[in-house]
């Protein structure tokens, strides 16, 4: 797993590629990430799935991780090109229902300022 980040105005867009699963050592790259942009003051981030490959259970326990890590500290957490695999997995498990989800970059970060 491939983890890169910008900024785009206030929102700091997080670009992950490749799997999100246990024992790449994804998860907890991608758990760490998240809480060191928090530490750094950031409130709004976008994890952009469009280049990941695959989410098992655990990758996607980490994102559900990452996405309650952002809110107890006041963040939001949103979720940017989620690939088809990826949003029958947060539909059968019910999580689509948690989280904002965009196609759009522009969409999703123009959402952050309208959510104020």
């Amino acid at each position: 797993m491939q983890i890169s980040q910008r900024t785009v105005g206030d929102v700091v867009i997080v670009d992950v590629s490749g799997k999100i699963t246990l024992g790449e050592g994804g998860d907890v790259v991608l758990k760490d990430k998240m809480r060191s942009l928090i530490q750094q003051g950031n409130k709004k981030l976008l994890l952009n799935l469009g280049d990941v490959s695959y989410v098992d259970s655990a990758g996607l326990g980490e994102i559900v991780q990452a996405y309650a890590t952002v809110n107890k500290d006041g963040g939001k957490l949103k979720l940017l090109n989620i690939t088809k695999r990826i949003k029958d997995l947060l539909s059968i498990t019910k999580l689509l229902t948690v989280f904002d989800t965009f196609d759009n970059e522009a969409e999703a970060v123009a959402s952050f300022q309208a959510a104020k």
